[in-house]
């Protein structure tokens, strides 16, 4: 003989909808129940343009849920830690370090223009001086 496998909401709403998920437990008494289960969190994401993924090292809980967690189980411990990913991080030293490197290029290149100048005057105040 089949169980009879069908339950039946108990709360509201009497749709399957996103919101109204249920898994079917049986009871002690061998009666089939309901349980509502609970929409899971997206998770934190990484706030740099590029990178529209979950920050790993970071649970996905909701505010309420986050708001009771250790301050250091909110984050990871490196810079930006809480609100980047690591390729956004890494990217960013990256790109400023390059940066630092062509200011630096550019400083010397300008350095050596003025020493060639500088020598050519040079070269030409003494030549006029002679004759």
């Amino acid at each position: 003989k089949m169980l009879n496998r069908r339950v039946t909401y108990k709360r509201r709403s009497s749709y399957r909808t996103r919101t109204n998920k249920f898994r079917t437990v049986k009871t002690p008494g061998g009666k089939l129940a309901v349980r509502y289960l609970k929409r899971g969190a997206k998770g934190v994401v990484c706030n740099e343009l590029g990178y529209a993924k979950s920050i790993a090292g970071v649970p996905h809980l909701k505010p309420n849920g986050m708001h009771k967690l250790d301050k250091s189980k909110r984050s990871v411990s490196r810079a930006y830690g809480g609100s980047m990913s690591h390729k956004a991080v890494k990217e960013r030293i990256v790109r400023a370090f390059l940066i630092e490197e062509v200011k630096l290029i550019k400083r010397m290149v300008s350095q050596k223009e003025k020493s060639k100048s500088s020598k050519k005057n040079k070269g030409k105040k003494a030549a006029s001086k002679k004759k």
